[in-house]
């Protein structure tokens, strides 16, 4: 095509100047022609894409239908069930429960009800009523003063910094105006946060944002001074997050500006690192001791934690230093690898991390096995966008849900998957002012808190037609999963479910347990064998 593109440059600006000398309007012509003849000569000479190299100006066409490549597959070829990371249907259930309007399905379910994988739950013929209102537990163990009577759905941490001034308090009022927690996110306490006046879960990171000495190391002053506030009713260590678990990162310098320094409590202008590890502790009974500071610190509210699992040794050292120490954590955020972020490597959101619905059974398992259940909430997170969705997390170990991008698409997000560049359509996760200016936090924080309210109806009507009075009724047993056009087993079936106290003794811990439980101790993260002194 180079030659192609020579000789046909050539003959146009021939024939343009053969006509002009018989038609001279004709050179009006090069107002188009002009312009493409440059572009055309630039991609010529260029050596940097080899396709605009070889192929002058057509090779553009490349660039402009990979721009819009996202649109045209969500709008024109995706069908109502396989679009990712989350399906057409999906979104569109949130956007009606945040708008208000019809969300109901005419003429029967689009799912192959028996294909591997399909799950449902079993109705009663005995159906009970079970209020919306009344979806709500508490939180707060035995050493908690100020425990928190949450919501069974809230919001998942989000930082002011991967969204705008106008997303957060748009959430943060809708967590007001529906009586449901908001995460802050690493990112700290933000004015945007507190301005609605909802209720917050402060989230303390690797960064120590909002509670840090000028060195990046935890200050017990400014996290008093944070913690103490009446917004502030739970307190969540982030150990990893499902979408990148054992990533830091870095604030270039020339994003933090005077606001985002004085929320973070870091200089203006330099660069901000969030180690992948804390600084505060390093070994799980360290960790314990730490959770109970900052439990003392706050004079008594709930403090816990969120991790994605990884290697699961590390997590039963957690639960031997709980059973060492006597401490133990309020609740117990467990985020799967499916969980979504602004920004994260490829080979860290796709390969790495324990997926949701294991990582859940395996930590309600330990906490069991170690006889400490009772005294600790479990939290899910990740993909969570329906009532059935909810209701599954339940039964299968959990006592409260987060949700994140759900509660993004009752926003206004239109899985645009534009997160990272700044140029969020939306204004959700851009500071652009230009489109931040079209997110209208009144409408926004009124669809929200809609959102929330349906999907907590849906809950109760589901709970209701399966003949339970409540969540706590939830059991393995109720979520069915066809395994193939002629099996069909309930989840505890599926997977292994332990017996109270298993894991204190040997001789009642279970084979698939074992390795684990041998090799976690309460000293380090490290394995067993290696702390052993030769």
């Amino acid at each position: 095509m180079r030659r192609e593109f020579l000789l046909g440059a050539v003959l146009a600006l021939v024939a343009v100047a053969l006509v002009a000398s018989l038609f001279p309007p004709i050179l009006w012509s090069m107002v188009v022609l002009g312009p493409l003849l440059v572009l055309g000569f630039q991609d010529f000479f260029q050596t940097k894409h080899t396709i605009r190299r070889n192929f002058p100006l057509i090779g553009r066409l490349r660039y402009l239908f990979e721009a819009i490549r996202p649109e045209i597959n969500q709008y024109f070829i995706e069908s109502n069930m396989d679009g990712v990371p989350f399906s057409r249907e999906e979104r569109s259930v949130v956007y009606q429960r945040a708008k208000h309007e019809l969300d109901t399905l005419p003429f029967g379910t689009q799912l192959d009800l028996y294909e591997p994988g399909y799950e449902w739950v079993n109705h009663s013929l005995a159906p009970t009523h079970v209020n919306r209102d009344d979806l709500r537990i508490t939180l707060g163990g035995p050493d908690c003063k100020h425990p928190y009577n949450a919501s069974l759905l809230n919001i998942s941490a989000m930082s002011y910094g991967a969204l705008s001034g106008n997303a957060i308090l748009a959430l943060s009022g809708a967590a007001k105006d529906g009586d449901f927690a908001h995460n802050t996110g690493e990112g700290g306490i933000s004015p945007y946060h507190l301005e609605p006046g909802g209720d917050l879960i402060w989230q303390i990171g690797t960064g120590y944002f909002g509670c840090r000495t000028p060195d990046g190391s935890f200050c017990e002053k400014t996290f008093r001074e944070q913690a103490m506030h009446p917004h502030v009713k739970m307190i969540e260590i982030k150990l990893s997050q499902g979408a990148k678990p054992g990533h830091g990162g870095i604030l270039p310098a020339a994003k933090v500006t005077k606001e985002i320094a004085g929320i973070r409590n870091v200089p203006m202008g330099h660069v901000v690192i969030s180690p992948p590890a804390h600084t505060a502790f390093s070994t799980p009974i360290e960790m314990m001791d730490f959770i109970a500071k900052l439990r003392e610190l706050s004079e008594g509210k709930p403090v816990g934690f969120k991790l994605c699992v990884g290697k699961r040794r590390e997590f039963l050292a957690l639960c031997k230093a709980m059973e060492a120490t006597g401490i133990t954590p309020d609740f117990i955020a467990v985020d799967g690898g499916e969980g979504g972020t602004g920004a994260a490597p490829l080979e860290f959101s796709n390969r790495i991390g324990s997926p949701g619905i294991e990582a859940l059974i395996f930590v309600h398992n330990a906490l069991v096995g170690f006889s400490v259940r009772d005294r600790i909430r479990v939290m899910s997170s990740g993909k969570i966008t329906t009532g059935y969705h909810i209701i599954k997390r339940l039964a299968l170990g959990a006592d409260i849900i987060y949700s994140a991008r759900a509660m993004m698409m009752a926003l206004g997000c239109i899985q645009a998957l534009r997160c990272n560049t700044n140029t969020c359509p939306t204004g959700i996760t851009t500071h652009d002012p230009n489109l931040v200016a079209g997110l209208v936090v009144k409408d926004k924080r009124a669809r929200v808190a809609s959102f929330h309210r349906e999907t907590l109806a849906s809950v109760g009507d589901m709970l209701g037609a399966m003949g339970l009075k409540g969540s706590d009724e939830l059991r393995p047993w109720h979520i069915m999963r066809r395994i193939s056009e002629t099996e069909v087993r309930h989840y505890g079936e599926l997977f292994e479910y332990v017996d109270d106290g298993c894991l204190l003794k040997e001789d009642t811990l279970p084979a698939t347990f074992a390795r684990a439980c041998n090799a976690a101790t309460a000293q380090s993260f490290r394995h067993a064998e290696s702390q052993t002194v030769t």
